[in-house]
Parts: structure tokens; C-alpha cells; sequence
């Protein structure tokens, strides 16, 4: 096989261009915790007792020695799941790939497995919701992800093996810790936390047997859809050494893509950015990004709210999702989006109306984003993105704030705010770059000067978009 299951043999992963010319994609980070629609990781803080979730889940369904997860994914029916209609809104919002959740945390596989009872064909939906994506996504198409969060979920999901410490349920069992359904809520008493943190550590177990499942897991998911992109909820899975489970699955994932189209055109995502571990695939951030450019292609993954449905969400705004995309663009990534889906399957208005702005603005400005890539530098002005942990808040961009990207000898300049004055002042072209036609996407071409270096552009009266307005400058 061309990879073996070592960093020395992954290394020479070279990320294929379709992901480079892709810049957006869709994410259904969709599943059973999206029944109660009260947000992410409600398999797991449902049994955290003081918890928002578990009070909702107390009020709404009865308390978790009686009514557990296992009666939750049962409601699971995704009764109105359309996956081409909703594959068509992706497409015309511009994305140019599309990712499925095959399995979260909560132990819960999202298609007909062989290997594991608890899936969406025998339980819930009655329905392989990652067949019926990948089978949308390949008649428009588009490359086809799945992501994977079952590294984490042995120590994750302990909680369901405690207690309430207080009030009329003192010390009687969750559900999770009945012998019938150990297939589903694992044997993994050993890792309730002393104390009640959000955040297990260590984020993956040491357990042997469970790196063995995980990789039995993942091997599956890949064999049955072979798909173009497979990310990982973590660092690299279980070890830094040579033929851990994680370097396996990777190699299996190029392995398998390279019997498929001849070279390998598969993309391995994990959340490690040591330079050593990033390399085997593509490094991915969440909800957050990198300061300047990378000299390899990454992602930004994040979401329009919480990750599963959740009725309390304000969401983001369609301007800000288009001014986080033109940021990371800049930077040589990736944006991967996710929509929340209702549990019937359906968006709800909101979202879909975001999804259309998100459209409308691509149709205008979508020519400085596709198949573009990194210039010289990637931006201009006083203004920046707040780099720090999961921080997403949006930024009081100003005119003089500009990011860049190329296509051959055009230079695409978005500029982050509309100036009041009528002109776009860019000052980062070199002396040799002389600048022989400007055109704004939307409108036309436009006058300008350049002297000195500095290139001075008059504007029309009113915007194309409403926000990250696009000159498209031809460089000699």
C-alpha cells in the first residue's frame, strides 16, 4: 500500500486540490441529542445533576434513574429529513463540500452499522443517515466528509454511571448503570470524575480495548462510504508513536481513497497543531484560527449557534459568517459550517434565510473565494480577529480593514467596511505590482490610481453586498 501507518509514510500527504479550491463547506453535526433541542453534550450534562440540561431533562422527560439517553435517541425519528433539498440550499449558499456526523460522543452511530446495535437504522429513524447525505452530496458532486468524536467517549459519557447527591433521588442509579444496555453506555465506571467539571481529563482513555473498538469503528465507516474527508474530535487518536490506532485509521482512510480514484484525493482532520502530528493530514481548528498565513491548507470548523439544536441560541448573523470566511480565506483555510438541524431533519426559518443571504452574497463575491489562494500578505489595516481559545465575537471592522487573496494575476481585495469617503486606499501592492484594470464584483469596472505603490480606487454610490465588498485588481 502507498501509506504505512507512520509519520515518516503520512508525511507525505499532499492536501488534494479540491479541498484547497473549496474554502466553504457544510456540516450536519446532526443526531439524537438534537430531540430535546437544548444543545450540545446533552448525553452527557443531562446526568450532570445542577446542570441547565439535566433540569431540563428533570422538568421535560423525568429524572435520569428512569427516563435515560436510551429513551431520548428512541424519539429520534427524523420524520421530515430531505437530504437532497437540504443539499441543494448548501450548494447554493456556495459550498463545495459537504461533511456528515457518523458518530458523537454519545456512542450513538449515525448509519447501518454491523459492528454496534445503537444505530440509526435500528434504533430511532430507522434510517442510514450517512448513506442518504453521502448519496445527495454525490449527485451534485461534492466531496463527501464524515467526522468521528468517539475517541473521547469511554470517559466522556461516565457520568451516566452516577448519582444525584441531593434531594429526592440521593443516591439512586442513572440509567447508565443498568447491565442491560452496557453495549450502549459502555463499562466505564472507573472514570466518573471526583468532582463535577464540565471537561473530562484525560480526553482520550488509555483503555487498550477501547483504542481496538475505536479503530474496528472507524475502519467500518470508512469502508462503507470511502469517504473524501474524515475528521477526528481531538488530537491525533491514542499515541504518538508509529501504528497507533489513529496513524492505522489514517492510512486506511489514503489507502482506501488511493484504490478508489488512483492518487489519494482524502483528507485526514485532527485538532493537534504540533507540526510533527499536523502533518499526516490537515490541521483543524475549532471556533477559532490562525493569525496569518500557513504555508499548508487548514480549516476553521465552528457553527451558525451551538453545535446540536438548541431553542436558547442567538445565532450568528450572515455578515459575520461572511466576514469569518473572507478572514480565514485569507489565511490559506478552510470554513466548515455547521447548520443545526431541528430534529425532524428541517431548518428552521433563520437558518435557512442565513443560508440564502450566505447565497446571495457567494453569487456576487464568490470569485475571490473559490479556487483562490493566499497572496503575499493576507491583509491590511488596523483591524483583527480576537485569536484566543473559542472566541468568536465579531469584529468593528473599519474601511481601511482589506483582506486578500489570488488567482493568477488578479488580486481579490475585500474590504471589511464601506468607506464613507467613496474611495478603497490599499497599500500593499510592491512597486512591481502595477495594477491595470479594477473591477468591483457586482458593479463593474471602476477608476483608480496608483502611486508610489499605494492604490487609490473611486466607488459607485451604493454597495453590491451589504458587507465584505470585493475589487478584483488585474496586476501586471
Amino acid at each position: 500500500m502507498p501509506y504505512d501507518a507512520t509519520f515518516e509514510s503520512l508525511a507525505t500527504f499532499e492536501c488534494p486540490d479540491w479541498f484547497r479550491d473549496a474554502k466553504l463547506g457544510i456540516w450536519s453535526h446532526w443526531g439524537p441529542q438534537s430531540v430535546p433541542r437544548y444543545g450540545d453534550w446533552y448525553a452527557r450534562n443531562m446526568y450532570r445533576e445542577g446542570s441547565d440540561q439535566y433540569r431540563h431533562h428533570l422538568r421535560t422527560y423525568g429524572h435520569p434513574s428512569q427516563v435515560g439517553y436510551k429513551d431520548i435517541v428512541k424519539q429520534w425519528k427524523a420524520e421530515r429529513f430531505d437530504p437532497h433539498a437540504l443539499m441543494d440550499q448548501f450548494v447554493a449558499a456556495g459550498a463545495r463540500y459537504f461533511v456528515a456526523q457518523a458518530v458523537h460522543h454519545d456512542n450513538f452511530f449515525n448509519y447501518d452499522s454491523a459492528i454496534h446495535a445503537w444505530n440509526s437504522v435500528q434504533v430511532g429513524p430507522g434510517k442510514d443517515i450517512v448513506a442518504l447525505w453521502k448519496e445527495a452530496a454525490d449527485q451534485r458532486g461534492l466531496p463527501f466528509g464524515i467526522t468521528e468524536h468517539l475517541g473521547a467517549t469511554l470517559g466522556w459519557w461516565a457520568v451516566n454511571k452516577g448519582s444525584d447527591k441531593s434531594g429526592p433521588y440521593a443516591g439512586v442509579p442513572y440509567d447508565g448503570s443498568d447491565p442491560a444496555y452496557q453495549d450502549f453506555y459502555l463499562d466505564n465506571e472507573k472514570y466518573i470524575p471526583a468532582e463535577d467539571i464540565v471537561v473530562h481529563e484525560p480526553w482520550y482513555s488509555d483503555d487498550p480495548e477501547w483504542h481496538r473498538r475505536w479503530l474496528v469503528a472507524v475502519t467500518e465507516m470508512v469502508d462503507r462510504y470511502q469517504p473524501d474527508l474524515l475528521y477526528s474530535d481531538g488530537p491525533l487518536p491514542f499515541g504518538d508513536s508509529d501504528y497507533t490506532p489513529g496513524l492505522r485509521a489514517v492510512s486506511h482512510l489514503y489507502n482506501t481513497s488511493v484504490q478508489k480514484h488512483g492518487v489519494n484525493r482524502a483528507v485526514y482532520q485532527q485538532k493537534d497543531r504540533r507540526p510533527e502530528v499536523a502533518m499526516v493530514g490537515v490541521m483543524d481548528i475549532e471556533r477559532s484560527q490562525t493569525p496569518g498565513i500557513q504555508a499548508e491548507p487548514w480549516q476553521t470548523d465552528t457553527s451558525v449557534g451551538d453545535w446540536f439544536y438548541n431553542v436558547r441560541d442567538v445565532y450568528k448573523t450572515p455578515e459575520h459568517v461572511v466576514e469569518l470566511l473572507v478572514d480565514i480565506v485569507s489565511k490559506n483555510g478552510n470554513l466548515l459550517l455547521n447548520i443545526p438541524q431541528l430534529p425532524d431533519g428541517t431548518l428552521d426559518l433563520e437558518c435557512s434565510q442565513l443560508l440564502e443571504e450566505l447565497g446571495a452574497w457567494m453569487r456576487v463575491c464568490g470569485e475571490g473565494i473559490h479556487g483562490t489562494r493566499p497572496f503575499r500578505v493576507f491583509g491590511e489595516g488596523p483591524s483583527s480577529v480576537t485569536i484566543s481559545g473559542f472566541t468568536e465575537d465579531r469584529v468593528d471592522w473599519k474601511a481601511a480593514d482589506y483582506r486578500f487573496t489570488r488567482r493568477d494575476n488578479i488580486v481579490y481585495a475585500f474590504q471589511l467596511a464601506w468607506p464613507e469617503d467613496g474611495r478603497s486606499v490599499i497599500r500593499s501592492l510592491a512597486d512591481h505590482e502595477t495594477v491595470t484594470e479594477v473591477r468591483l464584483l457586482g458593479h463593474g469596472p471602476v477608476p483608480f490610481e496608483q502611486s508610489h505603490g499605494i492604490l487609490v480606487v473611486r466607488l459607485p454610490e451604493a454597495p453590491p453586498v451589504a458587507v465584505a465588498n470585493c475589487l478584483a485588481l488585474r496586476i501586471n
